[in-house]
């Protein structure tokens, strides 16, 4: 069968485009307000352009592909993959699923990645090259170059594995499409709950005595709810990011002076 008659839009030569710019890309356009939003978006232009062909069209994608996504780099490949593969077979009529399943995707892929692809991969690589290094051997500067080049192929791979079971997901689970976005979503709700109380850290210092009693307000809270503070102030920013006009670099801005001001109103530590 050829492309046409499996309704096949994208080619690998789109894929290998996509593969490239996420590759050199993705963390050029890094900021606050979306992280890798902006690197993502370039990558995944040249598919866009193939399955959107009005500017109303590629503008609505380009917009949602502006949204906040951050990952480790070497797994964004599987995640842009997927993507694509259903956007081909849905376009732009299910925004939520593809939101859905770039959020879900994208946390515990980070915890994967940073494990394999930072942690494990630079303490062993550069642990190994250094030691080389300082034994006067030349291999020593060599060696980091050839696991770079292996992860380059891996990427490469990544995206076409992404789009290759997106395409098995749009396929296979078109009738269930419904409850595979709201599972993405729990699981993306779910990895952001679980982050903020170990992203965001303030407690309580303020301490109450009454003769030899001690009363410690952060203790009581604790019992109440642990890290309830890290959790309201993820709230309020939510809540303010809302507001018409309020944007991430007013929110940053307005954490820093409040902060500010509670710590030395011994207010939070």
């Amino acid at each position: 069968m050829t492309e046409a008659q499996t309704g096949k839009k994208i080619t690998k030569r789109d894929l290998v485009k996509v593969f490239w710019r996420n590759l050199l890309g993705l963390q050029l356009g890094w900021n606050y307000e979306s992280m890798q939003g902006l690197g993502y978006c370039y990558s995944i232009i040249p598919a866009l352009k193939k399955l959107y062909k009005t500017k109303e069209e590629m503008s609505k994608a380009l917009k949602l592909h502006l949204q906040l996504f951050n990952t480790t780099p070497a797994m964004s490949h599987l995640i842009v993959g997927a993507d694509i593969a259903i956007e081909e077979e849905y376009g732009l009529e299910n925004e939520e699923t593809i939101s859905a399943i770039k959020t879900g995707m994208m946390g515990p892929f980070a915890g994967i990645g940073d494990t394999v692809f930072v942690a494990i991969y630079r303490s062993l690589v550069f642990s190994i090259a250094s030691y080389m290094a300082l034994q006067g051997n030349v291999i020593g500067a060599l060696i980091p170059i050839i696991p770079a080049i292996a992860i380059c192929w891996v990427r490469y791979e990544f995206t076409m594995l992404g789009y290759q079971q997106g395409r098995k997901i749009a396929l296979d689970f078109a009738s269930q499409l419904k409850e595979l976005t709201e599972g993405a979503s729990i699981l993306g709700l779910t990895v952001i709950g679980g982050l903020a109380p170990t992203v965001v850290t303030a407690n309580v210092p303020l301490v109450f005595k009454n003769g030899d009693v001690e009363f410690k307000l952060q203790e009581m809270l604790d019992t109440i709810m642990p890290s309830m503070v890290p959790v309201a102030i993820v709230l309020i920013s939510y809540w303010l990011l809302g507001k018409k006009g309020f944007n991430s670099t007013k929110l940053i801005i307005f954490l820093l002076i409040l902060g500010v001001v509670l710590y030395n109103l011994k207010i939070l530590g």
